[in-house]
């Protein structure tokens, strides 16, 4: 990467920052944020009183993101719930897309019309790949997360949780590029209504849970499923993975299968989700593997 593009990225960040939207580093070239995962933390430095999420890392402070350009160079990220925004993500089809399946503008202007709504006028970004982001700012007092798919095929959308890639980034695919400069509108009534989380089933009315094992073994898989089920907003993906090392343990006895951990753990995960199905899968994979590596003979005990 040249120095000129170099300083075009540190410019579109700085640029970002002054809005008052957190900036997280990604990749160069890439949409994955820069920096160690969870798997692979330290604990030390920064981390030292617990993983540190992209979330949480991001700045706007224009001296902490001049001296990490000077360092490398970086791809630009929003943190959506920190900036204040909600983003609405219109994504292209993909090859694999069966044949007539509508993109997300397509979907989008479809939401509009039986909204009886114009097509909202607000800051807009057009992705590498051709699709569109469209920024608003949240409504007093809301907190809105990650959707994947709620408003329609090929609508995700970002929030608390979740971030965006600014305007100037590259990718193999392109570049990332402003269509629309105003401020971000705040977003319409119309569009919250369809986005507030749903509410939360009382507690005990998680989805049955079927399995061949008895006794504590059972009672443990059903009171973490509800526990998933019932989790409040933001702290699902924690729930979740504390549910699903708390049962590996079972797995790794013998006590409980594994393919009934995780289908049960999946469907719970499914319930107002605002991750897609994958990542909540991946999620309980990952605690799986660990609690089990961990706890079965010769392994070191949790």
């Amino acid at each position: 990467m040249t120095h000129d593009a170099r300083s075009a990225l540190l410019c579109a960040a700085l640029d970002a920052a002054g809005r008052g939207w957190p900036i997280i580093l990604l990749h160069p070239l890439d949409k994955r944020p820069a920096g160690h995962a969870e798997k692979y933390c330290p604990h030390s430095g920064r981390c030292v009183d617990g993983h540190k999420t992209p979330e949480q890392r991001a700045t706007t402070n224009a001296e902490l993101l001049t001296a990490a350009w000077a360092q490398r160079p970086y791809n630009v990220g929003i943190a959506t719930g920190p900036a204040g925004l909600l983003v609405v993500d219109l994504d292209t089809l993909k090859p694999e897309d069966p044949k007539g399946t509508p993109d997300g503008a397509t979907s989008f202007a479809a939401l509009c019309e039986r909204a009886g709504q114009a097509a909202p006028e607000t800051y807009r970004v057009r992705t590498a790949r051709g699709g569109e982001h469209l920024y608003f700012t949240q409504p007093p007092g809301a907190r809105l997360h990650n959707t994947a798919g709620r408003l329609a095929k090929k609508i995700d959308t970002r929030g608390w949780g979740g971030y965006v890639v600014a305007p100037g980034s590259v990718t193999p695919d392109g570049t990332y590029e402003i269509l629309d400069d105003r401020p971000p509108a705040v977003l319409p009534n119309w569009l919250h209504e369809l986005l507030k989380p749903r509410p939360r089933p009382a507690h005990g009315s998680a989805a049955p849970v079927t399995t061949r094992a008895s006794g504590y073994a059972a009672a443990a898989l059903r009171g973490e499923v509800n526990s998933v089920a019932t989790a409040a907003a933001g702290t699902r993906n924690a729930v979740l993975l504390r549910a699903a090392r708390a049962l590996g343990r079972l797995v790794a006895s013998g006590d409980l299968d594994r393919g009934e951990v995780e289908e049960a753990l999946s469907r719970a995960a499914a319930g107002n989700a605002t991750q897609s199905q994958r990542y909540y899968n991946d999620v309980i994979a990952r605690g799986l593997d660990w609690s089990i590596a961990h706890n079965s003979p010769g392994g070191r005990a949790a």
